[in-house]
């Protein structure tokens, strides 16, 4: 190659992800390694088996279209993209063949595997942005644009912030060896043990309130002055739940506890040392609001926390969680409103949520989806009451911010708020009958969580409908047959149009097109591995457990998972700092060559993930 075109290769480079990265010397040993060749339109290049070539492509200009063996599309690239080397690396996909097509004449750079090999074991801190495989590198993508380290106590887990110091004690031991195996420990309480279970926890407040004010004997047993049934928390929890729990029961400990085993406590000692509870100042004062009219003057600062998340460069994961706390926390205050405004309730009920709600994935644009089980005993005239209870707390929610269904998924629609025994008829019905109307019912009602009321029959009506899914044979390919009719936008930057008309032309719709599409695949291996679970990593990494997905597809799929919410999450946040209202609708031209090479990893995981499922659930 001429050395005079060497500056200009090394220009080109230096300016696109991930070559941009690079130290510059790195960047011009790449360039002076470079080969140049041009395809005239309709030329290819072939990939897999005898005809691999171990060269890593960079299209300078031109564009090219990538097709499977059997044709379908697995890629249209353009401008700056690269390829070259395996995107999806689960069982044999590793060696898959493909074509890549010049659409038009095409120069390309090629990039010979052996010398970036080499030259990134100089630099072995950059070769996660050229690993094979595309999990690595959207992981190195999150790595690289979000960060969750010093972002405050609140987005923590427990297992950070608590104490391992606890005691520990036996349901028989007298008072007065607990309270010297508090001071033994420098434990604030103790959790009491009857069998190898945890009845009870006592703490140094209670015994000073329960024992020397009261006069007791202090021989007696403390299973005597114990609380029973105690509040505890996870390691793996946020702190932010620990905190609204121990809020809202007026606790100031929490013993942290995994599968019976106990391993420390949280006290309120851990979190008055920061300074950047928000959300949890915001959850007391939505606690304490007395009028509806009161919690909509809140709104600010939930949009305000929002922002601080995802400017403040927190997961995904960690933002769904806070956000759906919050709107727990409206939920649960409008409820208690209502209950006081018309009445008392006249019998059991229980209020449950739906969609992201449901999921712990509430953002900006969450809307109410919600339903009400009453018990079998309710009268038509008890039906009457919570439907106005119900349309007063969906009106109040719409005022503080949380959008009305368009679904009309919501308990103040009258189908939706029934009996127990009307809703698993319901479910029996949609699981038997898997018609678009039936499998729009289920689809939205297959993910609930309890809020508020009578927990029991949430937990009888999901028992029903997992028996009920377990007897059918129809239900799970018509769930996979309806989730792969849309496809992910594998040809977005190539002037693809994937919103036809309306305000909202020619942009990506990024929760139709690929969150939904995730969230709906997560629902099917979530059943399939007979998990009960509503959150979409969860679910997947449940059916990896139960070796329905390979663990490469796994984390394939929940980096596209992540990097995709990170996109989403970082448009609304854009869309609200510009005084517009946060919206899914992305313009493809203002991505630059990073966004467009991770989203295309993306976008092919989803693609591979559809296919995987037909062929699984023989929806061929």
């Amino acid at each position: 190659m001429p050395q005079t075109l060497i500056p200009n290769i090394h220009d080109f480079l230096s300016k696109i992800d991930p070559f941009d990265k690079l130290p510059r010397e790195l960047q011009r040993q790449i360039a002076c390694s470079i080969k140049i060749t041009y395809l005239a339109k309709g030329e290819q290049i072939h990939f897999g088996g005898e005809h691999e070539l171990s060269y890593l492509y960079v299209i300078r200009t031109g564009s090219m279209e990538q097709r499977k063996h059997n044709g379908k599309l697995r890629a249209k690239l353009s401008e700056e993209d690269l390829f070259g080397f395996t995107f999806i690396d689960a069982h044999d996909e590793d060696e898959e063949d493909y074509t890549a097509t010049a659409i038009e004449s095409t120069l390309l750079y090629l990039i010979p595997h052996d010398e970036l090999s080499k030259l990134l074991e100089k630099y072995p801190a950059f070769a996660e942005h050229f690993a094979t495989n595309a999990q690595v590198r959207l992981h190195s993508a999150l790595d690289v644009t979000w960060s969750d380290s010093e972002k405050g106590i609140f987005v923590k887990k427990v297992s950070e912030v608590a104490s391992d110091k606890i005691a520990v004690v036996d349901s028989k031991m007298p008072i007065q060896q607990v309270a010297k195996a508090l001071i033994d420990v420098c434990s604030p309480a103790a959790v009491i043990m009857e069998n190898g279970m945890i009845i009870g926890v006592i703490t140094d407040r209670d015994l000073t309130k329960r024992v020397i004010v009261a006069g007791l004997d202090i021989n007696r047993p403390v299973s005597e002055i114990m609380t029973l049934h105690p509040l505890t928390i996870g390691p793996n929890d946020l702190v932010l739940k620990a905190s609204s729990l121990m809020m809202q029961n007026n606790i100031r400990s929490l013993p942290v506890v995994e599968n019976n085993k106990v391993l420390g406590v949280l006290t309120t000692t851990h979190l008055v040392r920061n300074n950047r509870m928000q959300a949890v100042f915001l959850i007391e004062k939505i606690k304490y609001a007395e009028t509806a009219k009161d919690l909509t003057l809140l709104t600010p600062e939930r949009q305000a926390i929002f922002e601080a998340l995802v400017d403040g460069q927190v997961s995904g994961e960690v933002i769904g969680h806070v956000m759906t706390m919050i709107m727990d926390a409206y939920n649960r205050r409008l409820i208690q409103m209502a209950e006081g405004h018309f009445g008392q309730a006249p019998c059991d009920y229980a209020w449950i949520v739906a969609g992201s709600h449901a999921r712990n994935e509430v953002h900006m644009l969450s809307d109410q989806d919600n339903a009400i089980i009453l018990s079998d005993n309710a009268t038509e005239k008890d039906r009457l009451y919570f439907l106005h209870l119900a349309m007063w707390v969906c009106n109040a929610l719409d005022a503080c911010g949380y959008p009305l269904c368009s679904g009309k998924f919501m308990a103040a629609n009258p189908k939706w708020c029934q009996p127990l025994n009307v809703w698993k008829a319901s479910y029996k019905k949609w699981i038997a009958n898997p018609e678009y109307d039936c499998l729009l019912n289920v689809s939205v009602f297959l993910e609930t969580r309890w809020l508020y009321g009578n927990e029991l029959l949430t937990s009888e009506l999901q028992s029903h409908l997992y028996a009920m899914i377990q007897k059918s044979s129809r239900f799970l390919p018509s769930l996979v047959r309806d989730s792969v009719s849309v496809n992910p936008p594998l040809g977005i930057f190539n002037s693809l149009v994937l919103e036809k008309s309306g305000e909202h032309s020619n942009m990506l719709n990024v929760k139709k097109f690929a969150l939904t599409l995730l969230v709906d695949l997560a629902r099917i291996y979530g059943i399939a591995s007979g998990s009960e679970q509503t959150e979409t990593t969860a679910r997947f990494t449940h059916a990896y457990e139960q070796n329905i997905l390979s663990e490469e597809m796994l984390k394939n799929v929940l980096g596209a998972f992540r990097f995709i919410t990170q996109v989403r999450l970082s448009h609304q946040l854009l869309e609200l700092k510009e005084g517009r209202e946060a919206n899914n609708h992305i313009d493809p031209n203002i991505f630059g060559s990073f966004e467009r090479k991770h989203l295309k990893d993306a976008f092919r995981i989803i693609s591979s993930l559809q296919d995987a499922a037909k062929l699984r659930f023989n929806c061929e």
